[in-house]
């Protein structure tokens, strides 16, 4: 590996010359800074910032631990992270636990050994049992897109029970007594507030709902579900999904039956990613700011990791339903 003795022995500078050009160009004059990064692009040098990191005490990098990458929501969450951080003179790196336990667990050995400077997290596992070996470490964290009440620490989350409660009384209201709940793995705290939203709203409606447990929340998951729809008798008339994911795939599957949307079978699907309008039946959603989650929640960490005193907050925002055309005809 190329060193900085390298570049100072080549610049024919100081080690220390080296060290202001990569950190203080201004102390530096303009002739020297130029045969200095002459000598940097030669050799192809790159700082090694573990030992800054190592020499400052502190690093510059965040991380973001999230529940599945492939969902957009999470890629909007990210770039609002990543929006404050980047102000804050910090960069992040986001990792996928692909709602496993075991691979989130992983990860966070992983960056605990890595000392970065603060963990923004999205827990598979709400039993805390895992927090609490991270805690250890001494790193920062914060929970976005969920609270953990078992473990103490700063959350940026959305109210799902209320996310839910808006989904399935909207359908009750446009007449649908059959109504189904396409969800996600009972172990994500998020299904079950959204599928205790969904119920409490129908209580003393007159209408039914039926629960289809998916092993994942993706397309291909919403279009099993459609097919598991297809044969149930009776055949609900109204789909609420637990994410805008398994809607599109439940949409895909109800258009490859013949089966009309809205008007043989209504779809609500949860996020509001930028796809849920633009399907060819733009989809009924709840609305979660996704990028504000990641900016807040960013932002509370940076606060954390200032060296001021800590001071654990909850912040909770509230959904918004959004009505297109999967719901729009009334029975």
């Amino acid at each position: 590996m190329v060193g900085i003795k390298d570049v100072a022995r080549l610049a024919g500078v100081s080690i220390g010359t080296v060290s202001n050009v990569v950190n203080r160009p201004q102390l530096v004059s303009d002739e020297t800074r130029r045969r200095v990064q002459s000598a940097i692009e030669e050799l192809g040098y790159v700082r090694d910032e573990s030992a800054r990191q190592l020499r400052a005490g502190s690093s510059r990098i965040m991380a973001l631990l999230v529940l599945d990458l492939a969902n957009p929501f999470f890629v909007d969450l990210a770039r609002g992270a990543e929006e404050a951080a980047h102000e804050a003179g910090l960069n992040v790196i986001t990792c996928n636990s692909g709602q496993r336990v075991d691979l989130e667990s992983s990860y966070l050995s992983m960056l605990a050994e890595q000392r970065v400077r603060g963990l923004l997290l999205s827990p598979v596992d709400t039993t805390g049992e895992r927090l609490r070996t991270f805690a250890r470490s001494r790193i920062p964290y914060v929970f976005v897109d969920r609270t953990v009440p078992e473990v103490q620490g700063s959350s940026v989350a959305v109210d799902d029970v209320t996310g839910g409660a808006l989904a399935a009384r909207h359908l009750a209201e446009t007449g649908h007594r059959e109504i189904a709940m396409v969800n996600g793995p009972s172990m994500l705290a998020q299904c079950r507030d959204r599928e205790s939203g969904a119920r409490s709203a129908l209580e003393g409606t007159g209408a039914r709902l039926s629960v289809l447990e998916s092993s994942a929340l993706d397309v291909a998951s919403g279009r099993d579900a459609g097919a598991r729809l297809l044969g149930m008798s009776p055949r609900p008339t109204a789909v609420f999904c637990a994410n805008d994911l398994l809607a599109l795939g439940l949409l895909q599957a109800m258009v490859a039956a013949g089966v009309r949307v809205p008007e043989e079978m209504a779809i609500v699907g949860y996020d509001d990613i930028e796809f849920a309008g633009a399907a060819a039946v733009p989809l009924t959603s709840v609305r979660q700011p996704a990028r504000k989650l990641g900016r807040t929640a960013a932002e509370l960490l940076i606060a954390e990791t200032s060296g001021e005193p800590i001071r654990h907050r909850q912040l909770v925002f509230q959904p918004e339903l959004v009505v297109r055309d999967s719901t729009r005809v009334s029975r």
